[in-house]
């Protein structure tokens, strides 16, 4: 499977099509080492750091300086979602593909979320309007 962050794929005994993810590594990884990367591809397409900024905060709900403070703290995605102060409502309105996976068909909930930021980073390096990959 193409793409930075590979896991193993499960078929859904009740959906063959949905998909399970057993304790990827991408949970422990910290978030402040993945960072840099959705920055570099973002700036690699003319876009901001700020923008990148924007994303997750929209995302997640944290401040800027509650993003600062987690990126400090060195916590892992799962820490970083966990103490994340409130999942945009927005984030249904999020579909397509990522690493050729259906965001709607990832089952466990983390990987959902790492999913619909890794979509959102992709879709500002592909040139869309902040308003439109902000769903407003």
């Amino acid at each position: 499977m193409p793409g930075a962050l590979r896991f193993k794929l499960a078929q859904n005994s009740e959906n063959p099509r949905r998909l399970n993810v057993a304790g990827h590594r991408i949970f422990t990884t910290a978030f402040s080492s993945v960072y840099p990367l959705y920055v570099k591809k973002a700036e690699r397409k003319d876009r901001t750091k700020a923008e990148v900024d924007q994303i997750i905060r929209w995302l997640t709900g944290y401040t800027q300086s509650g993003l600062t403070k987690q990126l400090k703290r060195e916590v892992d995605f799962a820490t970083f979602f966990a103490e994340a102060p409130a999942l945009n409502p927005n984030v249904a309105l999020i579909q397509g593909v990522v690493c050729g996976v259906r965001i709607e068909e990832v089952d466990d909930p983390l990987m959902q979320k790492i999913r619909y930021l890794d979509k959102l980073i992709d879709e500002l390096a592909k040139g869309k309007a902040m308003e439109k990959i902000l769903r407003s």
